[in-house]
C-alpha cells in the first residue's frame, strides 16, 4: 500500500504565514488606495465647490478627481456626506495646526504661528471656505472646530500669558473673530494687494503684546487705490 507523502509541518506554516504576509500586503495596498482616492475626492469637491458652489452633483466631482462614479459613491453615498468630510478634513487640518503651534518653545512665537496660518490658509481657500459657510452645515461645521481647537488653543493663550509677553485679557473667542477681521481684508482687496492682509496682522498683534515698548515695523500701507476698490466693494 503507498502511503502519501505529507510536507514537514515547519514548511506547512511557513506557506501559511507567507500567504498571511502576502495577504496583509494586499490589505495594506488597497487602504493606501482607498485613502490616496479619498483624498483625490475631497480635493476635486473642494475645488468644484469654490468655483460652482455646492449645486454640483458627485458624478462631476468624481470627474474632477479622475476617478469612478463608483468610487466616490462607496465613500459618499450623498453630497451631504461629502461636505461633512470638508469640513472633518478642515478640523483635522486645524487641530494639527494648533499641536504644532503647541509645540513651540516661546508660547507668544506660538500664538503668532497659529493666527498666521489660520489667515493664510483662510486666505488661500477662500472660495471653498464662502460656499461652506453660507451653506446649511456651517454651524454644526463650526462647532466641530471650536470643540477640538478650543482646548489646544487655550493652552496656548494661557502659556503666552504666564510669559508675560501675551495681555492677560485675551480669550479664546478673540482668536476666530480676529482671523474674520483680517481675513476680510484680503476679501474686499482681492487681487489688488493679496498681501495686505500681513501689515494689518502685524497691527493687532502689537495691541496684544502686554508691554508695547517697541513697536514692530510694518509691511508698506495700501495705495489709494487699493483702499477706493475696497471701499468700493464694502458699500
Amino acid at each position: 500500500m503507498t502511503t502519501k507523502s505529507e510536507p514537514p509541518a515547519e514548511a506547512l506554516s511557513d506557506v501559511v504565514g507567507i500567504e498571511s504576509a502576502n495577504v496583509a500586503s494586499a490589505e495594506r495596498t488597497l487602504r493606501a488606495d482607498a485613502a490616496r482616492n479619498r483624498q483625490r475626492v475631497l480635493a476635486a469637491a473642494g475645488q468644484v465647490f469654490a468655483e460652482r458652489g455646492l449645486d454640483v452633483s458627485l458624478d462631476e466631482v468624481a470627474h474632477a478627481a479622475g476617478v469612478g462614479v463608483g468610487t466616490v459613491y462607496r465613500r459618499f453615498p450623498n453630497k451631504e456626506a461629502l461636505v461633512d468630510a470638508l469640513f472633518e478634513d478642515k478640523v483635522e487640518n486645524m487641530v494639527v495646526l494648533a499641536r504644532q503651534a503647541e509645540a513651540f518653545e516661546d508660547p507668544w512665537e506660538g500664538f503668532v504661528y497659529f493666527i498666521e496660518q489660520a489667515l493664510e490658509r483662510q486666505v488661500r481657500n477662500r472660495g471653498l471656505r464662502d460656499v461652506l459657510l453660507h451653506s446649511e452645515f456651517a454651524c454644526a461645521g463650526a462647532a466641530r472646530t471650536r470643540y477640538a481647537v478650543a482646548p489646544i488653543l487655550a493652552t496656548i493663550i494661557e502659556r503666552a500669558q504666564l510669559t508675560g509677553k501675551l495681555r492677560p485679557d485675551v480669550v479664546v473667542n478673540d482668536v476666530p473673530m480676529l482671523v474674520t477681521m483680517l481675513g476680510a481684508v484680503a476679501d474686499y482687496v482681492g487681487t489688488n494687494d493679496p498681501e495686505l492682509w500681513q501689515r494689518y496682522m502685524v497691527l493687532i498683534l502689537d495691541g496684544l503684546v502686554a508691554d508695547r515698548a517697541a513697536w514692530t515695523p510694518l509691511s508698506n500701507p495700501p495705495s489709494q487705490a487699493v483702499v477706493d476698490a475696497a471701499m468700493t466693494k464694502c458699500r
